[in-house]
């Protein structure tokens, strides 16, 4: 049994959870069994606040049973500031199915977020910028850098439309002004402010249960569109896993930029 206790942003509880993950399997060559109901607490509200919320995101591990064990796996918390290209996905993927499928609720929003939207991935170039007080954790590059790939991409594919998901403000607003026509973001399930030392699940905490949910659904309809530019961090890495590669990606990494074999 592990027991997980770590609390902090969704995606760094998922990290440091599936870390521990591959320390136990690297140890004892088989599935643990976990205890997560003490995480997630900055996501818990009045009515859940005494409760493991761990599966109304993720589907009961104990229900995935098809999934083998490729060992040994290398992979640490830390590796959200990689290359993604490096990653062990090989052996890493059968653990995001075994422990992080998706519940039947967040399949739901995919599904509702997809229709609203009319989603088409082949034709949806992802534009992820985690910004606000992710700058005291890693070197952020330029808003002007996002665009210069992007109008490199859409140079190559006339159709393409920039999906735009970031939680500053300024970052949406520029994105939308210079591509008026072709580009959007889910208005109704994302929350942003004002570029600051700070985070939308610090400000906004009331909210932090049911948009927790929305995010989760937005981190997996990113990971299937044709093309991601993004940067490094817990958010960035796990549309990597739930992609499960690297392809046609673009990554910023402190001030470096980082290119897959890109199809375009």
């Amino acid at each position: 049994m592990i027991k997980l206790t770590h609390n902090s942003g969704f995606f760094s509880c998922c990290s440091v959870k599936l870390s521990d993950i591959v320390d136990f399997i690297n140890s004892e060559r088989k599935f643990p069994l976990i205890d997560s109901s003490e995480q997630f607490s900055w996501y818990k509200n009045d009515e859940n606040r005494n409760k493991d919320i761990t599966f109304d995101y993720f589907e009961n591990y104990n229900n995935v049973t098809d999934i083998n064990i490729i060992h040994p796996i290398n992979y640490h918390w830390s590796y959200q500031h990689a290359d993604y290209s490096g990653l062990d996905y090989r052996c890493i993927t059968p653990l995001i199915k075994k422990y992080f499928s998706p519940s039947v609720k967040i399949n739901e929003i995919i599904n509702t977020i997809e229709e609203k939207y009319n989603l088409i991935y082949e034709n949806i170039c992802v534009l992820f910028y985690r910004g606000n007080d992710k700058m005291t954790e890693t070197q952020k590059c330029s808003y002007d850098e996002y665009l210069m790939y992007a109008y490199q991409i859409l140079e190559k594919n006339p159709k393409i439309v920039f999906l735009v998901q970031s939680d500053e403000t300024e970052f949406i607003e520029l994105i939308t002004n210079k591509f008026p026509n072709n580009s959007f973001y889910f208005n109704d399930e994302i929350r942003h402010m004002k570029k600051c030392n700070d985070t939308v699940d610090k400000v906004m905490s009331s909210q932090n249960y049911e948009f927790s949910k929305k995010y989760l659904a937005i981190t997996i309809i990113m990971s299937k569109c044709k093309y991601i530019i993004c940067g490094s961090g817990n958010c960035d890495i796990w549309i990597m896993f739930y992609r499960e590669n690297n392809k046609n990606v673009i990554q910023n990494l402190n001030g470096n930029w980082y290119k897959s074999v890109f199809s375009l």
